[in-house]
């Protein structure tokens, strides 16, 4: 055995929705639930898996890639709210250097944003034309973690309003290329027009998804592609449409109307069976550290506190193929004084952050 502290939490371990046991204990850094000889530190409360911000931009601000020590302190601001994995949704940085960091969370990377030519923020993303679509879709499944990241709609100048980015041919031979690598797909997408073309290609996974409606929540559900709503970045879309209005009036009123129906929206999708997961769209013009605000938003929406609790835990976990509190698992887990499944707003007040085994908060 290494010279690492045994940690013993005990209290009510949230191994899984309705699973609860008394106690568990973290050894050279993984979860077990067998006692172990000797002495240990021990935590008491309501532990859960480390949460998961699903939609997160480590090393990415408003105007770009930052530098290491900024992406640190994305990293730790996120740890601190109890994000302990992030699929990190697009980001032109190399932060590889952060797994080499046993205090900061575990990033599942999805390569650089590929957005079609001034079709999105600058210096994001590789800016291309849809002939080298699957191209670079090649190259950031090689660089990622098992994910690619798409803009799949932004503001057509021209027509002075959201509209899609890609032609459906490109699209369905870029996400079977992702597909033969072995990487998942997920895109951008704000507005209505490029959701059908996306899943029936084939795409794993739609951020945002302001713009389902009746006619696609169905295709979204038979397909099983799940969406990550990102509420409290679309909570922004007023005062987006306000600073547009005047040059974009279109594109303004058609940003206030899928503001004005978001929880009907991501309701509409709960019910119909699509797969919510928590994501906060941090980075960029977003702050870090509000996956417990993302959490209660899907609450508000009408999505039962569990499931939106499973949003975060086990069940963005499964989706993400990583583990919770299984046996054997990394001992990764945040620990609150009160049951976070009777209120949600419990996640914002974590009482101890362990990761590897470590409390690190």
């Amino acid at each position: 055995m290494s010279d690492r502290t045994v940690l013993h939490v005990k209290g009510r371990v949230l191994a899984g929705p309705e699973e609860v046991r008394e106690e568990l204990w973290a050894v050279d850094g993984r979860i077990t639930y067998e006692r172990p000889p000797g002495e240990a530190v021990t935590v008491t409360g309501w532990a859960l898996p480390g949460l998961v911000d699903a939609h997160c931009h480590v090393g990415l601000d408003q105007h770009g890639p930052v530098p290491d020590e900024v992406s640190e302190k994305q990293a730790l601001t996120d740890r601190d709210a109890g994000t302990l994995l992030v699929r990190d949704a697009g980001s032109p940085s190399d932060t590889r250097w952060i797994d080499g960091r046993e205090d900061l969370p575990k990033i599942i990377r999805a390569g650089r944003h590929i957005a079609r030519t001034r079709r999105y923020i600058r210096n994001y993303a590789h800016e291309i034309e849809p002939g080298d679509l699957v191209a670079y879709v090649a190259q950031e499944a090689r660089r990622g973690d098992g994910w690619v990241k798409l803009v799949g709609d932004w503001i057509d100048r021209d027509a002075g309003d959201l509209a899609a980015c890609w032609p459906r041919g490109e699209v369905e031979a870029a996400i079977a290329e992702a597909h033969r690598l072995g990487a998942r797909v997920t895109a951008h997408c704000f507005a209505e027009d490029s959701l059908r073309d996306l899943v029936e290609a084939g795409i794993d996974c739609i951020e945002h998804a302001t713009g389902l409606t009746e006619d696609t929540v169905p295709l979204f559900a038979e397909r099983g592609v799940a969406i990550v709503p990102t509420l409290v970045n679309i909570a922004t879309f007023p005062h987006m449409a306000d600073g547009g209005e005047a040059k974009f009036p279109d594109w303004a009123a058609h940003m206030r109307r899928l503001y004005e129906r978001r929880y009907d929206t991501v309701r509409s999708a709960y019910d119909a069976g699509i797969p919510v997961f928590v994501g906060t769209d941090a980075g960029g013009s977003l702050a870090h550290g509000l996956v417990a605000a993302e959490v209660a938003e899907l609450v508000k929406a009408g999505i039962p506190a569990l499931d939106a609790l499973s949003a975060t835990a086990w069940g963005a976990r499964a989706w993400l193929g990583r583990p919770a509190l299984d046996e054997g698992a990394p001992a990764d887990l945040v620990v609150y004084d009160e049951d976070p499944r009777a209120d949600v707003r419990v996640l914002a007040a974590p009482s101890r952050i362990v990761l590897n085994g470590r409390i690190v908060g």
